[in-house]
Protein backbone atom coordinates (compact mmCIF):
# COMPACT_ATOMS: atom_id res chain seq x y z
CA UNK A 1 0.00 0.00 0.00
CA UNK A 2 1.21 3.52 -0.82
CA UNK A 3 0.64 5.65 2.25
CA UNK A 4 1.89 8.91 0.79
CA UNK A 5 -1.01 10.14 -1.02
CA UNK A 6 -2.82 12.94 -0.95
CA UNK A 7 -0.90 13.28 1.94
CA UNK A 8 1.29 16.46 2.90
CA UNK A 9 5.13 15.95 3.31
CA UNK A 10 6.89 16.44 6.44
CA UNK A 11 8.08 19.40 7.34
CA UNK A 12 10.27 19.08 10.70
CA UNK A 13 11.13 23.42 10.83
CA UNK A 14 8.41 24.60 9.01
CA UNK A 15 5.33 22.44 11.10
CA UNK A 16 4.35 25.12 13.20
CA UNK A 17 3.79 28.57 11.27
CA UNK A 18 4.50 30.67 14.55
CA UNK A 19 8.72 28.83 14.90
CA UNK A 20 8.98 29.31 11.37
CA UNK A 21 8.28 32.88 11.64
CA UNK A 22 9.96 33.67 14.53
CA UNK A 23 13.08 31.58 12.87
CA UNK A 24 13.00 34.07 9.95
CA UNK A 25 12.76 37.33 11.96
CA UNK A 26 16.04 35.98 13.71
CA UNK A 27 17.64 35.32 10.25
CA UNK A 28 16.34 38.76 8.85
CA UNK A 29 17.91 40.31 12.23
CA UNK A 30 21.69 39.21 11.78
CA UNK A 31 21.36 39.87 8.29
CA UNK A 32 20.59 43.69 8.87
CA UNK A 33 23.52 46.27 8.48
CA UNK A 34 23.50 49.74 10.32
CA UNK A 35 23.10 52.80 7.29
CA UNK A 36 26.06 54.10 6.37
CA UNK A 37 27.31 57.58 7.17
CA UNK A 38 28.23 59.62 4.04
CA UNK A 39 30.78 62.26 3.85
CA UNK A 40 30.17 65.46 2.42
CA UNK A 41 31.98 64.80 -0.65
CA UNK A 42 30.09 61.79 -1.24
CA UNK A 43 26.66 64.06 -0.89
CA UNK A 44 27.77 65.97 -3.51
CA UNK A 45 28.97 63.51 -5.64
CA UNK A 46 25.61 61.74 -5.41
CA UNK A 47 24.08 65.57 -5.92
CA UNK A 48 25.90 66.06 -9.62
CA UNK A 49 25.25 62.16 -10.51
CA UNK A 50 20.90 62.63 -9.85
CA UNK A 51 21.13 66.19 -11.34
CA UNK A 52 23.14 64.99 -14.66
CA UNK A 53 21.10 61.81 -14.70
CA UNK A 54 18.08 64.15 -14.61
CA UNK A 55 19.10 66.23 -17.35
CA UNK A 56 20.12 63.69 -19.47
CA UNK A 57 17.69 60.85 -19.45
CA UNK A 58 20.91 58.11 -18.12
CA UNK A 59 20.27 55.13 -16.52
CA UNK A 60 22.14 54.78 -12.87
CA UNK A 61 22.33 51.94 -10.38
CA UNK A 62 20.81 53.76 -7.40
CA UNK A 63 22.10 51.94 -4.11
CA UNK A 64 19.81 52.82 -1.11
CA UNK A 65 19.49 51.48 2.52
CA UNK A 66 16.31 50.37 3.24
CA UNK A 67 14.78 47.89 6.22
CA UNK A 68 18.65 47.24 7.44
CA UNK A 69 19.64 46.32 3.99
CA UNK A 70 21.70 48.03 1.04
CA UNK A 71 19.59 47.61 -1.95
CA UNK A 72 20.71 48.32 -5.58
CA UNK A 73 18.30 49.32 -8.88
CA UNK A 74 18.50 50.31 -11.69
CA UNK A 75 16.56 53.00 -13.38
CA UNK A 76 16.30 56.32 -14.79
CA UNK A 77 15.34 59.34 -12.63
CA UNK A 78 12.57 61.41 -13.06
CA UNK A 79 12.15 63.92 -9.99
CA UNK A 80 14.37 65.63 -7.72
CA UNK A 81 13.30 68.07 -4.91
CA UNK A 82 16.49 68.87 -3.20
CA UNK A 83 14.65 70.73 -0.30
CA UNK A 84 11.47 68.32 0.15
CA UNK A 85 13.98 65.25 0.43
CA UNK A 86 13.03 63.49 -2.09
CA UNK A 87 13.26 62.20 -5.48
CA UNK A 88 11.44 59.67 -7.78
CA UNK A 89 12.91 57.49 -10.13
CA UNK A 90 11.40 54.71 -12.61
CA UNK A 91 12.60 51.20 -11.99
CA UNK A 92 13.69 49.73 -14.90
CA UNK A 93 12.65 46.13 -14.61
CA UNK A 94 8.95 47.06 -13.72
CA UNK A 95 8.68 50.31 -14.79
CA UNK A 96 7.24 51.50 -11.60
CA UNK A 97 7.72 55.16 -10.11
CA UNK A 98 9.30 54.95 -6.85
CA UNK A 99 9.01 58.08 -4.74
CA UNK A 100 11.98 57.57 -1.98
CA UNK A 101 13.69 60.08 0.39
CA UNK A 102 16.75 61.53 -0.62
CA UNK A 103 18.60 60.51 2.87
CA UNK A 104 18.43 56.90 2.03
CA UNK A 105 20.27 57.01 -0.58
CA UNK A 106 24.07 55.85 -0.54
CA UNK A 107 25.12 55.59 -3.84
CA UNK A 108 24.35 56.48 -7.59
CA UNK A 109 26.13 55.68 -10.40
CA UNK A 110 26.06 55.71 -14.18
CA UNK A 111 25.01 52.25 -15.69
Amino acid sequence: MNYDRGMKKWRPFASMPEQYTGLQEVINKQAEVPQPLLTEEQMEQINFTLIEALHTNKQVYLTYYKNGQSITDTGFIQFVDFLGNLFVFIDEVFELKNKMRLSELIDVRFA
